[in-house]
């Protein structure tokens, strides 16, 4: 069973997120969308609310899951046997900073490769960074995210 993680903070999960897992839903039999501490970001949606939002997203799909980890990304892929990671592209400044990550994933673990998928380019935009930032300021924000995910303007 070839299986995948896509790890991120996903706060919120993003149409740019939902581009890059409908890319590669055809080609593993399990995708874990595994939303992960990241110690330099302060979350603004609490976890289980983002676990929630992606869950409706993918409610008809059973090849993908939604999973918290608090480790290494490469530890949490042991942990479920993944042999991939999944990291979505907007930009080439984005290309050089996940190079890094998956150069010291190879080191820490030969075994687990990394697969870069380019967003659709409507969404190359699209952060969640941004988006929450929109959000902080009282403005609707559906036009950025999936449509399941249903956020009430601040």
């Amino acid at each position: 069973m070839k299986t995948a993680v896509f790890p991120g903070t996903f706060d919120p999960f993003t149409k740019g997120h939902q581009s890059v897992v409908g890319k590669v839903l055809p080609l593993f039999d399990k995708i874990i969308i595994a939303i992960g501490d990241n110690a330099n970001k302060t979350g603004l949606f609490p976890l289980s609310q983002r676990i929630r939002w992606i869950e409706e997203v993918y409610k008809n799909e059973p090849k993908v899951s939604v999973k918290s980890y608090h480790s290494l990304t490469v530890d949490f892929c042991r942990q479920e046997e993944a042999g991939f990671i999944i990291r979505g592209l907007r930009s080439g400044s984005d290309f050089e900073y996940e190079q890094q990550i998956a150069q010291v994933n190879k080191t820490l673990d030969s075994g687990i490769e990394t697969l870069f998928v380019l967003t659709d380019p409507q969404f190359a935009s699209i952060s969640s960074s941004i988006v929450r930032e929109i959000y902080k300021f009282g403005k609707d924000i559906s036009d950025f995210v999936p449509g399941e995910i249903k956020i009430e303007k601040k």
